[in-house]
């Protein structure tokens, strides 16, 4: 038997098992293993983007194409919400979570959404004055309030989702199923990335280089 093989296989196996217990992209198990070493190889050919021979970063390319995509997907759901009690996109993914997740803290819910204090309590206070989410003391922690979905919240979320779905299913275009599941691991991959950044709560002043210290790494 050539152990050499045996070796690199384990070592891949261990570089697999570590990535997938950080990102939880794959199922734990022999296809899953297959499928990362599928996704994980280098495509044939980088693609072309403008500005690539000028010497214009890929860095770059993704970070426009990322805030282009965010502007396509506010202006599908301000689409969806037109006529409706909804204020903003923001609105009804707050009342998603809610639903989906159940009642949790105000700063759970904001946090969830990746907004900052300000921000988030804004859009909560305007639930609440909609009659869409209530507060209650929380049963753990007496200080704190509990924000949860009321019936009449779920009323407006179910009136409007067939609208909301079309705008989610519009966002992602064209694209094919693998194409999609790719989609979702890369931007999965970076989000637990960016989160844990984001988690360190860390003032505007330092983020640029603290942020970057985790790159380095």
């Amino acid at each position: 038997m050539k152990y050499g093989i045996l070796k690199n296989v384990i070592d891949l196996l261990e570089e697999f098992e570590t990535e997938n217990s950080k990102y939880n992209i794959h199922a734990h198990d022999i296809e899953g293993f297959k499928k990362w070493i599928v996704q994980t190889s280098s495509p044939a050919e980088d693609p072309y983007w403008e500005g690539k021979e000028s010497g214009r970063s890929a860095e770059s390319v993704i970070s426009t194409l990322i805030v282009h995509m965010n502007r396509y997907a506010k202006s599908y759901a301000r689409s969806a919400i037109f006529s409706s009690d909804f204020s903003s996109q923001e609105d009804f993914i707050y009342l998603i979570n809610l639903k989906t997740f159940g009642a949790m803290s105000k700063m759970d819910l904001i946090r969830k959404n990746v907004h900052e204090k300000p921000v988030g309590i804004q859009i909560i206070n305007r639930l609440i004055r909609q009659g869409w989410v209530d507060q209650n003391r929380s049963e753990t922690d007496r200080r704190s309030n509990v924000i949860g979905i009321t019936p009449q919240g779920l009323q407006a979320l179910e009136k409007q989702m067939d609208k909301i779905r079309q705008a989610t299913k519009i966002v992602a275009g064209n694209l094919a199923h693998h194409e999609k599941m790719e989609l979702v691991r890369l931007l999965k991959k970076l989000d637990v990335y960016h989160k844990t950044i984001y988690d360190k709560n860390i003032d505007p002043e330092y983020l640029l280089d603290e942020a970057g210290k985790g790159e380095s790494q």
